[in-house]
């Protein structure tokens, strides 16, 4: 008997010996379809702030089947939960990882009790869970065997859409297991539990246990969870897990594209004349370049199609799911073509997302992977609008910028946020970077320099003026920017140093203006320009003292 057919013999007693489950109803590795149609009749919850916990989640469009579902989540959770996100705070682990404000210290005695009460919740209910087993990671030579327990038929195919499945070759498939326990009915109780409020998602090391418990119901806790844990797993074997998206040109070009949500990793890596890894989280290895993920999970709001073929063909996928977007007015979802839904609605959440597998997308590498990358590019978006459109950056300003993580936040990735901010996140993802920052970048500094890899700023903020006054960069532009980059024709091309920001611009760049390429020229009052940019510049400096990065070895560039 194979390790996949062991797999699914055992399950039931798996989770009866992990976590006590004893008395649910199991629905397990149904299909796509079959969990279209389970998340249509099953998938109960609260979809509006005065509303009753038992409302419908999920729908159809007009396409039944054979389009996408559409799915509602708690308007409490229409992004990440960050304040609600915590390690166990294991003796073994407590000076390893990084905690902070987005992955809090749990109490080992408080996770214990709540997760008894999580599971004797279900079983007291006889709780139908549906399971699927997938893999973190498209390698098999590393790859994390990963599985989905929860209440929600529309999380289980969102799991199907998001992660390989069915690798051939992976070792130790049962001792290396990750289960998560999703059981958004629960409600959590900060006085009894040990939480900050009614729901939590916790990261249990010692056990290979996510636990995501109360109204965290977003799909992205599904994967943005796991790929926490991946961020601590990958790299003490000297593998960088990164939030990345990566792609192959023609000529077996690798190029990564760091960047927060909102920055540009799904729409610039999802380009006609590339070969799609991944467009959000990817693993460099010795064997180059792997997809953490087997799908997308694409921001919808304010899509323009015509920019956006690729991302747009998979809208009325069967398979897809849809997150958050309206009906049309007058209309209930089963009367609505997913075509005709209107992207530009934000009345339900600015975060409207959907999630679909890699096979819908016409120009995908096999198995997720490709080659060690010869570009990496670096996306911000500049709200203060002082960056230029893009830099060259030696591999000491790549240290200094990746642990910067500069960027500014996009209205509706995280709860409360409802307009761009600045923010620094470390490694473009600092949320989910287990350990301190140093560990990343020191693994990406030593693989930079092993496969000779050019590094780019690369910025789709604003020009012109600040978020409000100035223009978004053109996507045309950012494209050409990039094409330049990636084909090779920024190298050795005459460069000029922006001196408050010491960032080197090039002066010239094919089917790009030049007179943009300088950020202080699209300003009308250029003492303004040096004021914004010196008022960047000290948020930088400060941004860099307080969080200690001197003393990792990292050279303060700004």
């Amino acid at each position: 008997m194979d390790d996949l057919t062991s797999s699914a013999v055992s399950y039931s007693a798996d989770l009866k010996k992990l976590l006590g489950l004893n008395s649910v109803n199991y629905k397990y590795q149904l299909s796509k379809e079959e969990l279209f149609f389970e998340a249509i009749a099953n998938d109960r919850g609260r979809v509006r702030h005065d509303g009753p916990s038992d409302e419908h989640k999920a729908f159809p469009t007009v396409l039944g089947v054979k389009g996408p579902l559409v799915y509602y989540t708690d308007p409490d959770c229409t992004g990440r939960r960050t304040k609600d996100t915590y390690a166990v705070a294991w003796p073994e682990v407590e000076n390893e990882i990084w905690f902070k404000g987005d992955l809090s210290k749990y109490a080992p005695d408080q996770y214990e009790a709540l997760l008894k009460r999580v599971v004797a919740y279900v079983n007291e209910k006889h709780s139908t869970l549906y399971v699927k087993d997938v893999f973190m990671g498209s390698d098999p030579e590393f790859a994390v065997p990963y599985r989905f327990v929860g209440e929600y038929a529309t999380h289980a195919m969102f799991a199907d859409n998001m992660f390989p499945k069915n690798l051939v070759g992976v070792k130790d498939i049962e001792a290396r297991r990750w289960t998560m326990l999703n059981v958004p009915s629960f409600v959590c109780v900060p006085e009894r539990d040990g939480s900050r409020a009614e729901a939590v998602v916790v990261i249990d090391t010692r056990n290979k246990i996510c636990l995501v418990a109360g109204r965290a119901d977003y799909c992205g806790v599904v994967k943005k969870t796991i790929f926490t844990v991946g961020n601590f797993l990958l790299p003490l074997d000297g593998r960088l897990s990164m939030h990345c998206s990566a792609n192959v040109g023609a000529k077996g070009d690798g190029a990564i594209l760091f960047g927060l949500s909102g920055t540009g990793k799904t729409t610039l890596s999802a380009d006609a004349s590339r070969r799609l890894i991944g467009d959000d989280e990817t693993i460099w290895s010795d064997n180059g370049l792997c997809n953490l993920e087997g799908g997308c999970y694409a921001k919808l709001i304010n899509l323009d199609k015509s920019a956006e073929p690729v991302i747009a063909e998979a809208l009325s996928k069967a398979g897809t799911i849809i997150e958050n977007v309206p009906p049309l007015p007058g209309k209930t979802m089963a009367e609505c073509h997913p075509d005709e839904l209107d992207l530009n609605d934000g009345s339900i959440a600015e975060n409207t997302r959907f999630s679909y597998p890699l096979d819908v997308v016409p120009n995908t590498m096999p198995n997720g992977r490709g080659p060690h990358p010869e570009t990496i590019v670096l996306l911000t978006a500049d709200a203060f609008g002082v960056l230029p459109p893009v830099s060259i950056l030696e591999p000491k300003d790549v240290m200094y910028h990746f642990v910067s993580g500069f960027t500014a936040r996009v209205a509706g990735t995280e709860v409360g946020i409802t307009e761009p901010q600045p923010t620094f996140s470390a490694c473009f993802g600092g949320p989910f970077m287990a350990h301190k920052p140093n560990v990343y970048a020191k693994l990406l500094a030593e693989k930079m320099e092993k496969h000779k890899a050019r590094c780019i700023l690369l910025n789709t903020g604003w020009s012109g003026g600040p978020y409000g006054v100035g223009k978004r960069m053109k996507l045309a532009i950012t494209r050409a920017l990039l094409n330049a980059a990636l084909n090779g024709e920024l190298d050795g091309v005459e460069t000029e140093v922006q001196p408050i920001l010491n960032l080197k611009m090039p002066t010239s760049c094919p089917g790009v203006d030049s007179a943009i390429l300088n950020p202080r020229n699209t300003w009308t009052d250029k003492d303004a320009y040096d004021a914004q940019a010196t008022k960047l510049r000290d948020m930088f400096r400060k941004n860099f003292e307080s969080k200690g990065f001197a003393a990792f070895g990292i050279e303060a560039r700004i």
